[in-house]
């Protein structure tokens, strides 16, 4: 799809959320929302104790899944690979730079993911939910943030270009 166009589309969609909801797009809800329901049916004596999950059980009333962000985040996986089906671009395959290794993109991709997902909760949101949420409202905080986040991907892009390019 032309980015222009896309953009423009997600802007709609995130106004709509924004209208319809009150409140912005973001997908780590939907993580959190998986993992405390994963530890109330493995382990329910250790969600029964612990104040983080007591205080999101009382939120969630009890289904963390019943959370609107579960099937965001589903509608979105769903729909990336039905527009991949439409774009003829379905299909397994690894890419990586003509440098990197298997393993090394493996691992980056692996501690990237991990990093990320581990600031999102620091950070109380995604890039979504902070920054193209936050930035839709002007809020100072969303447009730091995406500064931020491509400020560093500019710098870490300087460090392991080699890996990408021929």
């Amino acid at each position: 799809m032309n980015p222009y166009l896309a953009g423009f589309l997600l802007g709609l969609v995130l106004l709509g959320t924004i209208y319809i909801t009150g409140r912005g797009l973001g997908a780590s809800g939907a993580i959190k929302s998986g993992v405390i329901a994963t530890v109330e049916s493995v382990a329910p004596q250790h969600a029964d104790k612990g104040l983080f999950y007591v205080e999101q059980a009382e939120e969630h009333q009890g289904r963390p899944l019943n959370n609107w962000l579960v099937f965001e985040v589903l509608g979105v996986v769903i729909g990336a690979f039905f527009s991949g089906v439409w774009a003829n671009r379905v299909g397994l395959k690894f890419e990586k730079g003509p440098k990197a290794t298997n393993w090394a993109r493996v691992i980056g991709a692996l501690a990237g993911g991990t990093l990320f997902g581990y600031g999102s909760q620091l950070a109380r949101g995604c890039t979504s939910g902070s920054a193209l949420s936050g930035m839709a409202v002007m809020s100072f905080g969303g447009i730091i943030t995406m500064f931020a986040i491509f400020g560093s991907a500019y710098a870490f892009a300087y460090f392991f270009r080699k890996l990408w390019l021929k």
